[in-house]
Parts: structure tokens; C-alpha cells; sequence
């Protein structure tokens, strides 16, 4: 019985080797032989994106196919990379199967610019190649130079470097893409707007429209103006000031604030402002104050600056984050770090943590 054993999983063995030789000897060896080459777009072609036309097609790829010595099913993948990175973090365009060609649309050749880390409506260098895969064989096309000018939907923004930074609490001086910006209330809008300390009188400062000296406004001929070009501009005393800026009128408007918490949870009620203090490398006002309870929406608290109802924050929808005029925020009875936040600008946000 035992020998009968031996002899039929000796035979399952020759059998399986049999088969194994025969499939290695069948199976086509897959082998480079002609690398696919890039047919379109041609070396300088200039993409100027826009939200306007996001689904249509920005360019059309096309490319000769790969040799492998067979007919085998090739994948076909288009890269971008910025010019110059040797396509050290490529990304993918479009991929295909056995396929000469790959539409890729407006949105898409913009994601992959933004992914990139080009400035919105900047032209930047790109260059793009097509990838053949058959198993682990791989080939590359030759490389195109392309210029593409991305877009972006999120708010426009404004940076603000100045000799001001360092001592108020901001990485660098004169440095646009370390300086506190300002926000425009939506895309395509032109009104700017954000909070900044300045820490000594007579600090100089310019924006610019790009995290770096690029679009850049400085002093107007008259007061309360911005120009193209010009000396650059002065805050009138140190102070934590709300700035406004018009790019399309050429205007702007600081007013320096101290920020407090008002209402008739506070300990000054509705008449005067219970004054927070700033910290200049948290960015932020706070006070520990006790509250009483009280109940939104006519009751409560809010936070005031300059004791005067000129600005003002409430928290509409009571999720944490602030309006201007918005409604009031309830308090109840203790003592309580409460901490404004507007580094952000227009994403001002408020905690309360009872101590």
C-alpha cells in the first residue's frame, strides 16, 4: 500500500514538472524593442486654463506605439513633471490600453499643475512624456516642453512682507511667501481684507498678489491709495490692525483694534468692553474671565473691538466660527480661557474652555 502511495505522488510530481517546463518554454518572452513615441503636443505649446471651460479638452496626446516584439496589450501612461525635475514626482495625465491617443480636459491638466505646486494664473515650464508597461517592461518616450498657466477657485489673496515680520511675531522679513495674507470674499472678487500686528511705528510693508514679488502694490500718490510701483507703504503707530484693500480701486484702509468680549454674560454687560490680550507668536487674543449664563440669541456675549459696535464678531449657527454681526453666543456660569482667533483671514474662529 505504502509503495502505491510513493508511486502515485511521484507521478502527480512528474506530471506537474512536465507541465511547468512546457508553460516556460511556451510563454512569449516580453522584450523592449521600439519606445513609444510623443506626437502631440508639440515642444512650446501654452495652455492658458480656465474655470469658464473646465470639462472641455485641453489638448488631445497622441503617440506611435511601442514595439515588444508581439502582439501584447500595452498600457500607455502620460506624465507631466515641472521642467528641470527629471520626472522625479510625475503625474498622470491620462492612462490607456493599447490606445494611441488620451484626451485630457482643462481640469485635469489644472489639478495636476496645482499638484505640482504652480502659482495660479503664473505661467509655468512643464514638460511630458508617454510611459509603455507590458508586465515589468518599460519604456519612455521622448520629452515635450510645454507652458501652462493654471487657475485656481479658491479665493483670491493678497501677502503683505514687510521689515514689520520678525519682530511681530512672523517668520521673515520682507519675505512674501512667510508673510500673513489677506482674503478676497470669493473668486474673481477684489476685495481683501485680514488682521496683522505690527509691533514697532513707521514699519514699511507692500502686498504682493503671489507668495512672492510678483503683482506687487505700494504707496499711491495720495493717501489711502495703492500703485503698481512706488515707495513702500507705512503703518502710522504699532498696533494689531484690520486691513482693507480694493485691487480694482486702488484703495486700502488700516484701523488699529483691541479686541474685548461684550454682553450681558461678561463681566462689563452690554456697556463696556472686557479688553483681551494679544500674543503675538500664538497669533491670537484671549482672557480668562468669568461668565454668567445666558442665552443666545438675545443674550450672551460677543466679541467687540475699540468698545464701539463698528466691528464686531457672533458665532451664526453656534459651530465655532465667526460673522460679522453674527448672532450671540451663549455663556454659562464659570471661569473660562476664551481665545479669538484671526490669523485666518475670513476663517475667524473662537474657543471657550472652562478652567
Amino acid at each position: 500500500m505504502k509503495n502505491i502511495t510513493k508511486s502515485i505522488i511521484a507521478l502527480f510530481a512528474v506530471v506537474a514538472l512536465s507541465c511547468s517546463v512546457e508553460d516556460v518554454q511556451d510563454r512569449p518572452v516580453i522584450e523592449g524593442v521600439d519606445s513609444p513615441v510623443l506626437t502631440a503636443p508639440t515642444a512650446g505649446a501654452a495652455y492658458v486654463l480656465s474655470p469658464a471651460n473646465a470639462t472641455a479638452q485641453a489638448e488631445r496626446f497622441t503617440w506611435k506605439s511601442a514595439n515588444y516584439g508581439g502582439a501584447v496589450e500595452v498600457v500607455y501612461t502620460v506624465e507631466v513633471d515641472k521642467k528641470g525635475n527629471a520626472f522625479k514626482t510625475p503625474v498622470v495625465l491620462a492612462s490607456r490600453k493599447s490606445e494611441n491617443q488620451a484626451s485630457v480636459s482643462v481640469e485635469t491638466m489644472n489639478g495636476a499643475a496645482l499638484t505640482l505646486k504652480s502659482t495660479p494664473f503664473a505661467p509655468a515650464e512643464f514638460e511630458v512624456r508617454v510611459k509603455s508597461t507590458v508586465g515589468t517592461e518599460v519604456m519612455l518616450s521622448n520629452v515635450v516642453g510645454i507652458v501652462i498657466t493654471p487657475y485656481t477657485t479658491e479665493s483670491p489673496k493678497l501677502w503683505v512682507p514687510g521689515g514689520y515680520a520678525k519682530a511681530s511675531g512672523y517668520p521673515n522679513d520682507w519675505d512674501p511667501a512667510t508673510s500673513p495674507q489677506l482674503s478676497a470674499s470669493g473668486y474673481g472678487k477684489v476685495d481683501f481684507e485680514g488682521y496683522i500686528n505690527f509691533n514697532d511705528a513707521g514699519a514699511e510693508y507692500k502686498f504682493t498678489s503671489f507668495p512672492e514679488w510678483k503683482g506687487e502694490y505700494a504707496a499711491g500718490a495720495t493717501a489711502g491709495t495703492i500703485a503698481t510701483s512706488g515707495a513702500n507703504l507705512k503703518i502710522p503707530a504699532a498696533g494689531y490692525y484690520k486691513m482693507e484693500v480694493d485691487t480694482e480701486k486702488l484703495t486700502y484702509k488700516v484701523t488699529a483694534q483691541v479686541w474685548g468680549i461684550v454682553g450681558n454674560g461678561t463681566p462689563g454687560g452690554w456697556d463696556a468692553d472686557t479688553k483681551m490680550t494679544y500674543n503675538k507668536v500664538a497669533k491670537t487674543w484671549s482672557i480668562i474671565a468669568t461668565l454668567t449664563t445666558q442665552s443666545a440669541p438675545d443674550n450672551g456675549m460677543k466679541f467687540r473691538a475699540n468698545n464701539n459696535w463698528d466691528f464686531n464678531f457672533g458665532d451664526t449657527g453656534a459651530d465655532g466660527t465667526l460673522e460679522a454681526g453674527g448672532t450671540n453666543i451663549s455663556t454659562t456660569a464659570g471661569t473660562y480661557l476664551i481665545t479669538l482667533d484671526l490669523s485666518h483671514p475670513r476663517a475667524y474662529t473662537y474657543t471657550m474652555v472652562k478652567q
